[in-house]
């Protein structure tokens, strides 16, 4: 049953308002952290810090806050203080502990990890130097490793030790050497039905799907997609594992991922959220703005050019959002094929011109029945055969353009070195206006005898 998060967060303050701190505890505790999210958002600093601290004595906190949208952590983060978050911290995996570390403001920052548990602080540095976005930055060390000499039963004992609650813990066994290089994966049904002295030597699946943890974490849910993985380990350059990256942190990496690439393509910054400062958001968003405002000038310009042909032939004006609309949606509708393409993998630069080929063929299929139906409205709303004919070429010559735009661009871009999504809307569409805009006009101007 789906929760009613304003209903129970006014249920929640009222509790809170009348000093009834038992009843809040029960209340958060018979929700589900990703319902506590929400709820916890929503309220005022003072009422965060009570709520945290009933969470805090329920071992509920840090599965709570880590359900919360990034952008809202500093203002839960400004409602705590330093002692109180070192003890969250303390209780989160690896890859969550970076990411809330990284969402402190600078000047806690230091002060908050030296209050951290030597462990995790040795294990935050070490996760520190690898990358950003990388295998090592979103990794657990939380997983079940077995000696290769282990029996089952010494394994299944070892299992229990482990924590057999913790379901993250036992999705896969890895089975290492002395040097705890990854050598294989036991499956836990395969491992249940052994017998009690077979050795997990005997039992392991050899050479194991594993990364680097230099790895970037797009390749890591590649890799995972194409092998439908549960989990994946990350080893070091000796294939000693150290750490598993799970499905669910997978799935966070995907959503992460889709929607940096949707707002490169937007021009925006992956920062830029629903709950993000105003002030934040303009800074962010206004660079672009003025990219955008710079190049709708320019195809201005080019308008311009034909300005006597307007004069004459002020029909022309009429179509001229016909072809831009047109042209900009086909180049975008291409643009998203391609980079959803390059992002999952699934085309390489060899595949390059049967891409492009593909989305040109398209385009132009598409040019000609728009094209022909734009053609015949223009000629039985103004009369003239010849205008219809003029935005009939237009639209299936700017069709065709933005095809090779729209899968051409992110292309470029990638094989530059840069992200494919970075600004590719606002440089395919405008390029498409400009053209389809020079071609009709010119066209338009071509044809003047005959359409005066």
């Amino acid at each position: 049953m789906a929760t009613n998060h304003q209903e129970t967060t006014r249920i929640l303050r009222r509790l809170l308002s009348s000093g009834m701190t038992v009843r809040a505890e029960r209340l958060l505790g018979r929700m589900r952290p990703a319902d506590r999210g929400p709820v916890l958002s929503a309220l005022t600093p003072p009422e965060i810090r009570t709520v945290v601290d009933l969470l805090f004595e329920g071992h509920r906190a840090a599965s709570t806050l880590i359900e919360l949208p990034p952008e809202l952590l500093p203002q839960v983060f400004d409602a705590l203080g330093d002692e109180r978050l070192a003890q969250i911290i303390s209780r989160l995996e690896l890859d969550d502990m970076v990411e809330f570390v990284e969402w402190l403001d600078p000047e806690r920052r230091d002060p908050i990890v030296s209050l951290l548990p030597e462990g995790a602080r040795e294990e935050l540095r070490k996760a520190e130097l690898y990358p950003p976005d990388s295998a090592g930055r979103v990794m657990t060390t939380r997983f079940v490793a077995l000696d290769k000499n282990m029996t089952a039963e010494e394994a299944i004992e070892r299992i229990r030790a482990t924590g057999a609650d913790d379901d993250e813990a036992i999705l896969y066994l890895y089975v290492i050497d002395d040097k705890s290089r990854l050598l294989g994966v036991v499956p836990l049904r395969r491992l249940v039905a052994a017998s009690p002295e077979r050795r997990c030597a005997e039992m392991m699946v050899t050479e194991p799907v594993s990364v680097p943890a230099t790895a970037d974490q797009e390749e890591v849910a590649q890799l995972v997609g194409r092998y439908n993985l549960l989990a994946i380990p990350v080893v070091d350059d000796e294939q000693r594992i150290l750490g598993v990256i799970t499905v669910d942190d997978v799935i966070e990496v995907i959503n992460e991922e889709a929607t940096e690439d949707m707002y490169l393509m937007a021009g925006l910054s992956d920062e830029d959220r629903v709950f993000s400062p105003a002030h934040h958001a303009i800074r962010k968003r206004l660079p672009w703005m003025l990219i955008n405002l710079g190049a709708t000038f320019l195809a201005a310009w080019v308008v311009g050019l034909f300005e006597r042909t307007l004069e004459q032939i002020v029909a022309l004006a009429f179509f001229m959002p016909v072809v831009a609309g047109m042209g900009g949606n086909g180049g975008i509708q291409s643009l998203t094929v391609i980079t959803r393409a390059i992002a999952l993998g699934e085309l390489e630069f060899s595949s390059a011109l049967r891409a492009i080929t593909k989305e040109v063929s398209v385009a132009v299929v598409i040019g000609l029945v728009t094209g022909a139906i734009s053609g015949v409205l223009a000629y039985l709303w103004q009369g003239s055969p010849y205008l219809g004919a003029v935005l009939f070429v237009t639209m299936m010559a700017t069709m065709a353009v933005a095809g090779v735009l729209g899968a051409a661009v992110p292309l470029t871009l990638k094989a530059l070195g840069q992200d494919p999504a970075v600004g590719s809307g606002v440089f395919v569409t405008t390029l498409t206006d400009i053209f389809g805009f020079a071609a009709f006009l010119g066209l338009g101007t071509m044809m003047l005898d005959r359409l005066t």
